[in-house]
């Protein structure tokens, strides 16, 4: 942290509270976390200091909502995210570059999208019943998975697939805390066997947490105030941003 200029420190801290706020209020921020912490740190070591920071975040999130959570659906999600997340893993092992995972993340994530809003203004049978496909949920949970481990990118991924299935904003939360906080303690073994977590790293998150606990309280308290057509408009507009901005360079 001594090394870093005050420009990157305050980008450091404003992503440590975006991460609060994203855990607790509007999920789709990470991606613009994971975004600006790449720019900071090189991309491959940057996923292994935001990691805790995350979990972090999901352990206030999940105390918080931990009433508010839709079991059925993550236990439909489970297989998938598994594989998606030991293919990640792999990909991680075997190649050191992160750009071109980027691109393919936002180009997914950008479709996603495309889909979504499709789903939404053009409505019928056939597109209504996508969400409830067993393809849809092995397609959604096997990238949830993988885009996770490779970038700490599933944000967009899960909040569509939340939209697409209809659920209240409060469910949405805490069916999303209890996803991350799972998958992302089992991602740190997989970190730490990659040399992307150690204890300089951990360090750094130390010294971040107080931001993001202010970040949480901060998500909470807005959560209410936004009314659940705006919050589900917010949320694909913010996925938008963060899937093109995985994709410039």
């Amino acid at each position: 942290m001594i090394e870093l200029g005050a420009i990157q420190i305050s980008l450091i801290i404003l992503s440590a509270m975006l991460i609060g706020i994203s855990k607790t209020g509007l999920p789709t921020l990470g991606i613009l976390v994971v975004a600006t912490m790449a720019s900071v740190f090189p991309a491959r070591e940057s996923i292994g200091i935001v990691l805790p920071m995350l979990i972090a975040g999901d352990i206030i999130a999940v105390t918080y909502y931990r009433r508010s959570v839709h079991w059925r659906t993550l236990w439909k999600l489970v297989p998938w995210v598994l594989g998606g997340l030991i293919s990640g893993y792999l990909l991680l092992l075997f190649n050191s570059s992160s750009r071109s995972i980027e691109m393919i993340i936002g180009t997914i994530v950008l479709s996603l999208i495309v889909v979504q809003f499709s789903r939404e203004y053009f409505m019928n049978k056939s597109n209504a019943a996508l969400p409830q496909s067993k393809s849809f949920i092995i397609f959604m949970g096997t990238l949830a998975g993988f885009t996770t481990m490779v970038g700490n990118a599933a944000g967009p991924i899960m909040a569509i697939f939340l939209l697409a299935i209809a659920l209240p904003k409060k469910e949405f939360i805490g069916t999303g805390a209890w996803f991350f906080l799972t998958v992302n303690l089992i991602k740190v073994p997989m970190y730490t066997s990659l040399g992307l977590i150690s204890l300089e790293t951990l360090s750094i998150n130390l010294w971040l947490l107080p931001f993001i606990i202010i970040g949480a309280v901060i998500g909470i308290k807005f959560l209410p105030l936004i009314p659940q057509k705006l919050f589900n408009t917010i949320i694909l507009v913010l996925s938008f941003l963060g899937g093109l901005q995985l994709l410039l360079p």
